[in-house]
């Protein structure tokens, strides 16, 4: 397959790898012009020099911070390159965490170039992205699209569930990780509480595994990376506080009470902007705490 790859961050570098040892024939593009000399250099594909050259692929995927983004690459970047560049009939995916209303907008507007939009975001994070492992969850309202996609998505990904139409993918990344920011949140306020009363934060966790709190945070985040100060999960701060506020945001779309939703937004939005964005996700527990010594 012919394939463009738009994003060669911490999930798109690995990503990307998996499909050139597929064999696809691959085009590579980010804004770090280095970076991506060193990845078609070291995978022996092809270094795009701009979005033009990107756009003339069977497949283009992005995997970017934000649906604006993706929304500006598509269509306003460059004079609009990408747009002018591309070939009837070309499938574009997009593997960001993106707003599912955006995504839905953005393909009707796509339309008009005789090309399909669908969304496939991913969980699993780095360390299933460089071990094809990622789950993906495909939005798409062409089903023969979705059907083409499918042998390209598997190189990246060993669980491959369809959503609904487009945009359900994209809707169904942001609950997860609301849920997961939820469990994260209620895990370390719980240690945080511990902590002060004399608990053993450590043993804390130990029980949690052995009882009903059992979660992602417990069995697979604090313990590695929150008590070791590892801080190395290699998601940022601000993308989760993104996706969290695109789940709340979601929920107000379809007029759902969610307050649980709201606080949790307002949680990592505190997070964010006291530690930064680029901050990696397991460090919240920082922030959360050094609130509550003022």
């Amino acid at each position: 397959m012919r394939v463009g790859f738009i994003g060669i961050g911490n999930m798109g570098w690995p990503m990307s790898t998996n499909i050139a040892k597929a064999g696809h024939d691959l085009t590579v593009f980010d804004l770090d012009a280095e970076r991506v000399k060193r990845f078609a250099a070291e995978h022996h594909c092809r270094a795009a020099n701009g979005l033009a050259q990107v756009a003339d692929n069977d497949f283009v995927i992005t995997m970017l911070p934000t649906g604006q983004i993706v929304r500006s690459v598509f269509l306003d970047a460059d004079g609009g390159a990408f747009a002018k560049s591309l070939r009837p009939n070309t499938l574009l995916i997009d593997m960001s965490s993106s707003d599912p209303v955006g995504t839905r907008q953005l393909g009707a507007d796509l339309a008009r170039f005789h090309v399909t939009l669908i969304d496939a975001p991913v969980s699993g994070a780095v360390p299933r992205a460089k071990t094809g492992t990622l789950a993906i969850m495909i939005g798409g309202n062409d089903k023969e699209a979705i059907s083409r996609a499918k042998p390209l998505l598997s190189t990246m990904g060993d669980r491959l569930f369809e959503t609904g139409p487009l945009g359900s993918g994209h809707a169904m990344k942001a609950l997860n990780n609301y849920i997961a920011a939820a469990g994260y949140t209620a895990v370390v306020e719980s240690l945080l509480i511990g902590e002060r009363f004399g608990l053993d934060k450590s043993v804390m966790v130990d029980i949690l595994n052995a009882s009903t709190g059992r979660n992602f945070t417990t069995e697979f985040m604090i313990k590695d990376q929150v008590l070791s100060g590892k801080f190395g999960t290699g998601f940022a701060l601000g993308l989760m506080a993104k996706d969290v506020k695109i789940a709340a945001d979601l929920g107000e779309a379809v007029h759902l009470d969610a307050p649980i939703s709201r606080l949790i937004r307002e949680r990592w939005a505190v997070a964010r902007d006291r530690l930064g964005a680029t901050r990696d996700t397991s460090e919240a527990l920082l922030a959360w705490n050094d609130e509550l010594k003022h």
